[in-house]
């Protein structure tokens, strides 16, 4: 790997709706709201931004317009994965004529498959070559852990640049880190985890967090270990709430709190708890965002 595809902060963005369609005058605000606060990379349909409940049209349209605002500025990576490898390659082509830079592609979930299937799924994706691969591994979310060795097997694609791990295992990045070498980039998938991942040599993270903080999000990522711990730990609680509801949940919450969106999800997400906005409410005001 020559050079990782950014360093720092990218922002899985959320998707803001307004009476049942994407608003895209306050998706222009939040990403102009991102761009101006330091944050090295956009996110657009990850697991944040509610792709499961977009019709193909919307998913074009929302990386198309991320594209656009961006302006090259920063790299614009759009959410592709599935468990339909034959789709997945499919989208991958589209993003890329939409001008995306790189594909997030998480693991399949629901049907998944065996560690082996894994590696025919990715290898299938990244020799299409429409777009470079971020692995993301959740396992939270799709019930199927890439190991080590599994990601190692796939760290020679030229074509597999980096992995967003979120499976909250450090032993378990470390131990990828250790099998694939220089060969991919690591990044964080969870906001409570950038400092230690970075201190072991990740890159960044890409963070749902930012969406409301993206300035104390970037300033983390770029700061040396020790300030970046101090600053992971003072932003913890803020975290913590962030995930206490099923994301984009809460981050549509704090985001309507703020004046960046609605606070509007689709079915069978519903909004924020009012005990949760509550909580939510009181660690933005402690950490000065609100």
């Amino acid at each position: 790997m020559a050079h990782p595809l950014f360093q720092g902060c990218g922002t899985a963005l959320i998707t803001p709706f307004k009476n049942g369609r994407i608003d895209f005058p306050a998706f222009g605000r939040l990403i102009d709201f991102q761009l101006a606060n330091g944050i090295s990379a956009l996110v657009v349909c990850g697991t944040t931004g509610e792709p499961a409940t977009m019709t193909d049209g919307e998913w074009e349209s929302a990386v198309a317009f991320a594209v656009k605002r961006a302006q090259g500025r920063v790299p614009v990576i759009a959410g592709t994965g599935g468990n339909n490898t034959q789709i997945v390659i499919e989208k991958a082509r589209r993003a890329r004529a939409l001008g995306a830079d790189a594909q997030l592609c998480v693991t399949p979930f629901y049907n998944k498959t065996t560690q082996t299937g894994l590696i025919a799924h990715y290898r299938a994706i990244v020799r299409d070559g429409a777009l470079p691969v971020i692995v993301y591994n959740v396992p939270a979310r799709t019930g199927l852990n890439m190991q080590p060795a599994t990601l190692a097997a796939l760290a020679d694609e030229e074509n597999i640049i980096a992995v967003k791990e979120a499976s909250g295992s450090i032993a378990q990045v470390m131990e990828m880190m250790r099998l694939c070498g220089e060969k991919v980039a690591f990044y964080s998938g969870a906001d409570e985890l950038t400092a230690p991942v970075m201190a072991m040599g990740g890159r960044g993270v890409i963070s749902v967090l930012s969406n409301i903080a993206p300035r104390q999000m970037a300033e983390l990522a770029a700061a040396p270990v020790r300030e970046a711990a101090k600053r992971n730990i003072a932003l913890l609680p803020l975290m913590n709430a962030m995930m206490s509801e099923v994301n984009p949940i809460p981050v549509k919450a704090a985001a309507a709190m703020m004046g960046l969106c609605r606070n509007e999800l689709r079915l069978p997400l519903i909004p924020m708890s009012r005990e949760g906005k509550a909580r939510m409410k009181q660690e933005m005001q402690k950490a000065g965002i609100l």
